[in-house]
């Protein structure tokens, strides 16, 4: 990540922003300690959770995944600051019992200007809280993900628009994976043709996608396709499922790469503790 940093100075950035994976947790410990003991010459912010309304009610009602749960206390506890997402759809949505939260939204921007005038000129302080975690139990908990990422070519038998070939095959994976009893913690979709691109994304089994780019971007006949998958199941079972619908793609599919795997177990690098 530094040699990265790094490299991006030669642009004269105000701000780098990093963004972890979603099922990340221990970072105050494992990234910020050592920036913060380390590299003088970068500011190092407060850390902030972004929390989704729904997916946050269903981890915190006790009904939700346990492993899924594990991780999201975890987060929710070393967070410096706590931003409820998707303000423009939740508008009166609860909050986080016991969290002090703000609301934003990356659609219509509320909120977050002042998000970035508090992280950047306020008084928090990055990354005090650093957590009591069994890494055994962390390890447990992300080994119960698939992760799979694809790209492939698809040549239509028929010219079609980015839209129909994304919410086609979005609305197929979606009914496999909950058929199967698969949960999808996160499913993103990108379509880039001649006639423009469309990407869809969505957090949850039979959740209306948020779509951004080109949606009256006319038919083609070529596409390059993107799928990034996490969801909670057997890597070799999301793999099928996927590969089996792909086959039902009416056309050609070409330069297809594929992997399906569960992640190792987390072993930080360093881990500084700071008070």
């Amino acid at each position: 990540m530094m040699t990265v940093i790094d490299e991006l100075r030669s642009t004269s950035p105000d701000v780098i922003f990093a963004e972890p994976l979603g099922s990340c947790t221990d970072i105050s410990a494992t990234v910020l300690g050592p920036l913060k003991e380390e590299f003088d010459r970068y500011k190092v912010a407060p850390f902030t959770v972004l929390a989704d309304p729904s997916r946050s009610t269903a981890l915190l009602g006790g009904n939700g995944d346990a492993d899924m749960a594990f991780l999201f206390s975890k987060q929710l506890e070393e967070a410096d600051l706590v931003c409820m997402t998707k303000a423009d759809l939740y508008p009166s949505a609860a909050g986080i019992a016991g969290v002090e939260t703000r609301r934003i939204s990356a659609k219509t921007g509320q909120g977050v200007m002042e998000w970035l005038d508090e992280i950047l000129f306020g008084s928090f302080e990055a990354g005090p809280t650093t957590l009591d975690i069994d890494y055994a139990r962390y390890a447990q908990a992300e080994a119960s993900l698939a992760w799979l990422n694809l790209s492939l070519t698809f040549e239509p038998t028929s010219p079609l628009s980015p839209a129909m070939v994304v919410g086609s095959l979005m609305d197929r994976l979606d009914e496999a994976l909950t058929a199967a009893g698969i949960s999808i913690v996160h499913m993103k979709l990108l379509d880039s043709s001649p006639s423009g691109w469309l990407k869809a994304a969505v957090c949850g089994n039979g959740e209306e996608p948020s779509v951004e780019g080109n949606l009256d971007a006319s038919a083609s006949s070529r596409h390059e396709l993107l799928v990034n998958l996490r969801a909670k199941g057997d890597p070799i079972e999301v793999r099928k499922i996927v590969t089996q619908e792909l086959q039902q793609l009416k056309g050609k599919t070409l330069d297809t790469r594929l992997d399906c795997f569960s992640p190792a177990p987390p072993r930080p690098e360093r881990r500084v503790l700071l008070h």
